[in-house]
């Protein structure tokens, strides 16, 4: 089974629309793919939709990428096939993606006041019906030709963490994410917790008392991990019980990484499965 459980569509910052990334997946052989757009849910109808016209079966495990920070660190978090209609955690999500909107103007504000003739309407046209976010401000410095990729600009000169252009916005704690997910049914996964390019990064002990809060499992295999990495973080979830995850981190054309690029192992997912009780995945019948 080829199973990749992180990407993004047009729904959040993805330039596939859901119903594109299902039929992507299910062209590159993929078994299994999550659609875990960042503090949203709102891909969700038309991905599965979207299971109805495939010539081969494959299944859809829902979920999103919750933004959270903790002792100053941004963090995110994978959750998995949680009750999207669950109370607090809806009310959770839609606190974080109402801030992006502000913060996206904020951070306009900052750039242009370092000379950069980006606009709220450029970024707007970017982001489509997507929920505004920093990869959207990235493509602008890519069209006005600061930067050359939307890599290039998540550094201290422009978006990363403490860079001259970076706001901070809402963040969930994830003692408090991991909390919400579990009442919603949903499985946690650390996301690249080893991307150090993206700014500081959260220490073993965190995530040991991460564990211990009900935290199930650690993104192993991704782009921004190196082989120390990986291995670092393999040990380290062995250690601490947790599964060992790996994926795509798939946005379209926005970044380098493509489908399948990085998998996650048949029984972990199976596990994933098994320990979910909000949804179940997806599935084409061909």
């Amino acid at each position: 089974m080829l199973i990749d459980l992180h990407t993004h569509s047009t729904a959040s910052d993805g330039t596939d629309s859901p119903a594109e990334l299902v039929r992507k997946a299910a062209s590159c052989g993929l078994d299994v793919v999550a659609l875990t757009d960042h503090d949203t849910t709102r891909g969700h109808a038309e991905a599965v939709a979207a299971l109805t016209g495939l010539d081969r079966r494959l299944a859809l495990v829902t979920g999103a990428e919750l933004s959270c920070r903790l002792d100053g660190v941004s963090m995110h978090m994978l959750a998995y096939l949680f009750d999207p209609q669950e109370p607090e955690l809806l009310a959770e999500r839609e606190l974080v993606r109402d801030d992006r909107t502000p913060r996206a103007h904020a951070i306009i504000e900052k750039l242009q006041g370092l000379g950069v003739p980006v606009t709220w309407e450029q970024v707007a046209r970017i982001a489509g019906e997507g929920s505004v976010g920093r990869p959207h401000i990235a493509e602008a410095l890519v069209e006005h030709g600061v930067v050359a990729t939307v890599s290039d600009a998540f550094t201290q000169d422009w978006l990363a963490d403490g860079g001259r252009a970076h706001v901070a916005k809402h963040e969930t704690d994830p003692f408090e994410a991991i909390r919400l997910v579990k009442a919603a049914g949903g499985v946690t996964v650390f996301a690249h917790p080893r991307a150090a390019k993206r700014g500081l990064t959260v220490p073993d002990e965190s995530i040991a008392k991460l564990a211990e809060a009900g935290l199930d499992g650690l993104e192993v295999d991704h782009m921004d991990h190196d082989e120390a990495d990986r291995e670092r973080l393999r040990g380290l979830a062995g250690d601490l019980g947790l599964l060992a995850t790996g994926s795509s981190d798939y946005h379209g054309s926005r970044k380098t990484c493509v489908l399948g690029e990085h998998r996650t192992a048949p029984e972990v997912y199976e596990e994933i499965v098994r320990r979910a009780t909000g949804a179940r995945p997806a599935a084409s019948r061909p």
